[in-house]
């Protein structure tokens, strides 16, 4: 299909434009061993339980989870580890909540190329948004930790949408505020489950930033464009104003 010239840009965050599996998994890691060192438990177990609970309600998350504020969501997980563990101590689970956000506020940084892709892209006129998953109370201040605000145009979080990606109804939505057209429009995401399958059938022109190297799943109808670094997403976008190479003609 023959797409119109892309002049909106949409973003996934976590994972990104910023790598949020390393910085959660450093902050658990260190909320674990604070753990283990005061109540001899073992901190390997404590980790993975925690990352295990993370997991699943990342990926099993729903409209019915967004009027649940997500302190007491991430409580609930500490809870679930901690239990794993041996530990039922309603106390130490908000305390390893409020170390958990802590710890991991300290190492949020931008993907590398990141900024420079916003920028370039701003450059050339587009629009840019992030659609995320995440809820208002913990990706604000992520928000302005990575100083993304002054390159954005929009911000749509789940809990304030009161809708989850793949919804496609979550796609046209930002581009309904953002005043794009879908056709116009692309959306760039880690994961093809939540952030191509619903921006396809949105009618979005998606990108997959594929950092894990995971296989395409069976049947799915494949990404307009597959990038392994979020700097590759320059290359792989048409953009609006980009001159296309001449065609020779025979002589």
């Amino acid at each position: 299909m023959k797409r119109d010239r892309i002049d909106t840009v949409l973003f996934d965050l976590d994972d990104t434009l910023h790598d949020d599996s390393a910085a959660y998994k450093t902050a658990a890691k260190r909320v674990a061993a604070g753990v283990a060192a005061e109540r001899g438990v073992d901190a390997e177990r404590l980790f993975a339980a925690y990352v295990g609970a993370a997991n699943t309600f990342w990926k099993t998350l729903s409209n019915d989870n967004l009027a649940i504020p997500i302190q007491d969501s991430r409580t609930q997980l500490w809870h679930e580890a901690l239990v794993a563990v041996g530990l039922d101590d309603p106390a130490l689970d908000r305390i390893c909540a409020d170390r958990y956000i802590a710890y991991r506020t300290e190492v949020l940084e931008l993907t590398p190329g990141a900024l420079d892709l916003l920028v370039a892209l701003r450059s050339r006129g587009c629009r840019i948004a992030i659609v995320s998953n995440g809820f208002a109370a913990a990706h604000h201040p992520k928000i302005d930790r990575l100083a993304l605000r002054p390159h954005i145009d929009g911000l749509f979080l789940a809990d304030e949408m009161g809708m989850v990606k793949p919804d496609p109804r979550v796609f046209a939505h930002a581009c309904a505020v953002l005043g794009a057209d879908p056709a116009r429009t692309a959306m760039v995401g880690d994961r093809y489950d939540r952030d191509v399958a619903g921006a396809h059938e949105a009618g979005l022109f998606t990108v997959w930033l594929d950092v894990r190297g995971t296989p395409l799943p069976p049947g799915a109808v494949p990404p307009d464009a597959t990038v392994t670094t979020i700097g590759a997403v320059l290359d792989v976008l048409p953009l609006a104003g980009r001159q296309e190479a001449p065609v020779a003609t025979p002589n």
